[in-house]
């Protein structure tokens, strides 16, 4: 029998419901927990956690331990790391998975460091084995992956997005032990939520597909003239249409800075890249972008990689993309997107 107990660590989101990321992690602590012959825990924490704890209720928890309040109904540092630490003490844990999440991401270190344990963040997979368990995640700006082992516990491990299967949503009834949190300084105050009024929403991580624009869509065309609105149009029908999510290159968020036209669409949130966002998304059409090394990092996790461009000769077509069609974009989304709006 295996002297590791593994918590699953989650907080629902402002809807009472777990998110796909933190259901991604419970398949992680199911395994983990299957493998080492370990006893695993259900932690959560917010304001009402009733409906999320139902909602895993047949994952094969022994215990289903719960912080709720008021108090936790939004993220503060102060009370999500006092929720942490006392969901771990409760549940005894040696091994705590949770998503990584901002929220999560916050108090980690924080939580560990009240435990006297370690943390690893982003991970990729958790595997166990005759010789433990072992961590997977990527270094040096992605390019080496490396196993990590931890004779120090306990032992939190926050999981990247993407990383595994969702949890398949089987439901049933549980009464969760409520674990007590000793009063914090609860000094931050959350007074309301602030959104950009920059328009629709283009960045979808649970999207199939991830469309991503090159510079190349605002420099000049066949008739010698930049066609910035009608590119902008012909991608943002195309993302409607499809629900693909919207990427950039670093080169065409920065052109603003250059003096030169720009899609109003993007911003520095949709990039993608060694400096921007890495994607898991099982599909990727990459467009008017050359497939240098900085942008095609960010496509380390895409699945299926398919990229446009009029060069033939493009870093795409050296072997880091599955398919290449040597096309002009213009056309391209033009007739994709009368195809789309056949259907």
């Amino acid at each position: 029998m295996s002297t590791e107990t593994v918590l699953y660590l989650a907080h629902p989101e402002a809807d009472g419901a777990l998110s796909r990321h933190s259901l991604e992690a419970l398949a992680v602590a199911q395994s983990a927990a299957a493998t080492l012959g370990a006893t695993l825990v259900v932690g959560l924490f917010g304001a009402d956690v009733r409906a999320a704890a139902n909602a895993v209720g047949a994952c094969g928890a022994r215990r289903f331990l719960a912080v709720q309040g008021p108090e936790f109904a939004t993220p503060r540092y102060a009370t999500d790391t006092a929720a942490v630490e006392a969901l771990a003490r409760a549940a005894e844990a040696t091994v705590i998975v949770g998503a990584h999440t901002s929220r999560l991401a916050r108090v980690a270190a924080g939580a560990a460091l009240r435990l006297s344990g370690c943390v690893d963040t982003h991970a990729g997979s958790v595997t166990a084995g005759a010789d433990g368990l072992a961590v997977t995640r990527w270094f040096y700006k992605q390019r080496i992956e490396g196993d990590v082992r931890r004779s120090q516990r306990p032992w939190i491990v926050l999981v990247d997005p993407g990383a595994a299967e969702a949890y398949a949503k089987t439901a049933a009834n549980v009464a969760s032990e409520i674990v007590t949190v000793a009063a914090t300084n609860n000094r931050t105050q959350t007074v309301g939520l602030r959104e950009p009024g920059a328009g629709e929403q283009t960045i979808r991580p649970e999207a199939e597909l991830l469309f991503v624009a090159g510079a190349g869509w605002t420099r000049r065309q066949k008739d010698g003239q930049p066609h910035t609105e009608e590119a902008e149009r012909l991608i943002l029908d195309f993302v409607r249409a499809s629900r693909a999510s919207l990427g950039s290159t670093k080169s065409l968020t920065d052109i603003s800075g250059e003096g030169q036209a720009v899609l109003h669409c993007l911003s520095h949130l949709n990039q993608v890249g060694q400096t921007g966002s890495t994607p898991r998304h099982a599909k990727g059409l990459s467009t008017c972008c050359h497939g240098e090394e900085p942008h095609v990092v960010g496509w380390r996790f895409i699945r299926e990689r398919r990229a446009v461009n009029l060069d033939p000769n493009c870093g795409w077509a050296r072997g880091k993309a599955d398919v290449l069609y040597v096309a002009d974009a213009f056309a391209v989304m033009r007739e994709l997107n009368r195809l789309l709006a056949a259907q």
